[in-house]
Order: structure tokens, then C-alpha cells, then sequence
């Protein structure tokens, strides 16, 4: 057994040769010796029972396919192997993979979380464990993004047609919708999700402002310089092209529009270093295969390709420590009665995202993964 974090207010110990993460106080209540059921904490015992069935029937498929994978094709995270000589394919497999686990899981998201699936922005000694508190920081998020990239809050001039890329169910649409009066479209690979973010937005009465589609982000349906603001809350990690990624965001961008790209990084390497080390990049992996990511890339990586482009104003900063109380939280929101029986109707794609998250922490603890803004605005 061994602690993961030391930021929450739980102490989370990992079974042996599993990534499950327990409750200390739920280990002490009843016992390390008393099995999967006992040890999940759960009365009643009819429950546990599904849990303990619902766990060891993950652990043989898992267990099954990666012994297929040893034997057959590599894994599907491209951070350090090629699941299939084709590049078409292979963008192919990825995009549906990320499909899949948002149809999947959204709905247990939004169910706990509402509709806002990004991070919150803490203050950095946030104490808190009130989950309206952690949907408050989430807005607090899109507020600090936007005071971050200096969008203007001026009438004359504050943004008029947005562009929201990976929008999720909508959430950062809607907000962004009513703070500046504007248009804005979303695009996101879950068809699920598309249709979601619209009955919500058509029951908030924004259907003449916001609407939705499914589209790739490396390959938008937008013509040429059509948004004032482009928007990427934490959907760049899922792209496996970073620079088709970054053009397509200039390339709709009207002449003078901010572009804000909120997303997941491994560290900047030092001027000494060509990679990183080998026991990052083994982390990364195992979160990668988990969430359908493609190779990451650091925040100088992106700061470059927008350098590259002559964009204006290009900079980027590190908000991890302001993101460190959150992914604690989302573990604690899964514990919950409500989550767990949530999660055990979800497919195993979310049962095994859920099962890494202790490795978000873990990667955030050694600086290995960071969580970065970057924004820039298009010359005019």
C-alpha cells in the first residue's frame, strides 16, 4: 500500500497490482484483511457484491488485453508506440476511441458535476470539500482564462461570434453566450454530447445563440477568419497533430481575435534534456491508454507553434498549483454512493478512466504533467 496525495483530505492506498484507490477511513473501519467488499465501504453487502464482480471482471479484461497487446499490436497512446503503421487509420482509431469514452461517461459527469467538464481554478490554499465550491472554481476557470488572455469586457469591443473547440455539453458555450451577449458555436467528437449540449442550451433558452455540431477539430467546417474569440477549455491534450491543431485554430480566427488554449502538458524540458525521463513518460502511458490521448507535448511547445505563425501576444503560464484541489475531488465525488453506482452503469472505458485518476495526481505531485494556459491574438 502507499499514499498517492497528500492534498485531500483522504488518504488514498492502491491495492496491490491495481490502480483502485480506497478510502483510509473505509480500510480502517473494516479491516485490510477482509476483502474487496468489506474494503469498498458499502453496508450493504448486496451491493458490495456487484462492486467486488464489477472490479474482478475489469482486471481479467484488462489482464486479457494486455496480454494481447504483448503479444499483438502496441498500445493505443501514441506518447511512445504506433498502434498502426496508417496515419489515417490511426486518427481514425483515436477519434472514435474519444468518442466512445465521452458518450460514455458524460452523462455520470454531468450527473455529479453538472456541465462544466474542465477543472476549477482554486486559490492556493483552498480547503474546501463543498462540491457547489468546486462548480464555483470551475467558473472561476473560464473567468481567469479570460482575464489571463485580456479579452476585452468593453461592449465595443468584447467578442461577438466565439468558437468553442471540444465544448463538452456546452458549458463554457452558454457562460461565454450570456457574458458577452454573442454567438457561439461548439464542436465536439461525442455525438452524445452534441446532442446533449443542445437540449440543455434550448432549456436555458439560448437556441437562437449557441448551437452544436460533431466535428474534428483538426479539420473544422468554418470558413476562414469567422470567430473573435477561439476557445480550447482542456480539449488540445486529445489532438494528435498539435500544429494541424494550432493552424486550424488561426485559420478560423478573425484578424484581432484572442485565442485561448487551456490544456494538459508534461513539463518543459530543460536546455540539457532532448525528452523526458523514462519513468514519465511509463506515467504518461498508463494515462494516455486510460483517456484516449495522443503524444503530449509541454507548454513551450505550443508557445513555439503560435511564435511560428507571427501571432501577437503570445504567452503562456503554469495554473497547476491552482488545480491541485481538483482532481481529489473528483475522486471523492466517485466514492460517493451516488458515484460509485453511477460509474458501475457506465461502460468499463469509464470505469478504467476513473481507475487512473490517482495518476493525475501522482503526475501533478512530481511536476511531470502540468496544467497550462497559453493564449495569443491574431494580428489584424
Amino acid at each position: 500500500m502507499q499514499r498517492v496525495s497528500s492534498t485531500c483530505d483522504w488518504k488514498y492506498v492502491k491495492a496491490a497490482h491495481s490502480p483502485t484507490v480506497i478510502p483510509w477511513s473505509m480500510q480502517q473501519k473494516h479491516g485490510a484483511g477482509t476483502g474487496a467488499a468489506a474494503a469498498a465501504g458499502y453496508e450493504n453487502q448486496a451491493f458490495a457484491q456487484v462492486v467486488v464482480g464489477k472490479w474482478r471482471a475489469f482486471r481479467l479484461r484488462s489482464n486479457n488485453l494486455s496480454a494481447a497487446s504483448s503479444s499483438s499490436k502496441p498500445s493505443m497512446a501514441n506518447t511512445h508506440t504506433s498502434y498502426t503503421a496508417d496515419p489515417t487509420e490511426k486518427s481514425q482509431v483515436l477519434k472514435s476511441g474519444i468518442a466512445e469514452f465521452y458518450d460514455q461517461s458524460t452523462g455520470l459527469w454531468e450527473d455529479i458535476w453538472g456541465d462544466h467538464m474542465h477543472h476549477g481554478f482554486y486559490d492556493p490554499d483552498y480547503s474546501s470539500s463543498s462540491l457547489s465550491d468546486h462548480r464555483s472554481a470551475q467558473i472561476r476557470m473560464i473567468e481567469e482564462a479570460l482575464r489571463f488572455a485580456r479579452v476585452p469586457e468593453d461592449p465595443a469591443k468584447r467578442p461577438t461570434n466565439i468558437l468553442d473547440v471540444g465544448c463538452g455539453i456546452g458549458g463554457s458555450s452558454r457562460y461565454l453566450a450570456r457574458k458577452y451577449d454573442a454567438q457561439c458555436q461548439g464542436i465536439t467528437l461525442s455525438p452524445l454530447q452534441a446532442q446533449r449540449a443542445q437540449a440543455l442550451t434550448a432549456a436555458q433558452g439560448l437556441a437562437d445563440k449557441v448551437s452544436f455540431q460533431i466535428a474534428d477539430a483538426l479539420k473544422q467546417p468554418f470558413p476562414d477568419g469567422q470567430f473573435d474569440l477561439v476557445w480550447s477549455m482542456e480539449s488540445g491534450e486529445h489532438m494528435p497533430d498539435k500544429a494541424k491543431f494550432v493552424n486550424e485554430l488561426v485559420r478560423v480566427a478573425a484578424p484581432g481575435a484572442t485565442i485561448i488554449i487551456v490544456t494538459w502538458c508534461h513539463r518543459n524540458l530543460s536546455p540539457s534534456e532532448k525528452s523526458l525521463q523514462q519513468e514519465e513518460k511509463e506515467l504518461l502511458k498508463k494515462i494516455c491508454d486510460a483517456y484516449y490521448l495522443p503524444a503530449w507535448c509541454s507548454a513551450d511547445d505550443y508557445v513555439k507553434l503560435l511564435q511560428s505563425l507571427s501571432l501577437e501576444d503570445v504567452k503562456a503560464a503554469d495554473w497547476s498549483e491552482y488545480v491541485s484541489p481538483f482532481w481529489p475531488a473528483v475522486i471523492r465525488s466517485a466514492l460517493t454512493w451516488k458515484g460509485f453506482v453511477s460509474l458501475l452503469r457506465t461502460g468499463w472505458k469509464t470505469m478504467r478512466g476513473a481507475l487512473v485518476m490517482p495518476l493525475m495526481i501522482q503526475g501533478y505531485k512530481k511536476g511531470t504533467i502540468k496544467f497550462a494556459i497559453i493564449s495569443c491574438r491574431k494580428s489584424l
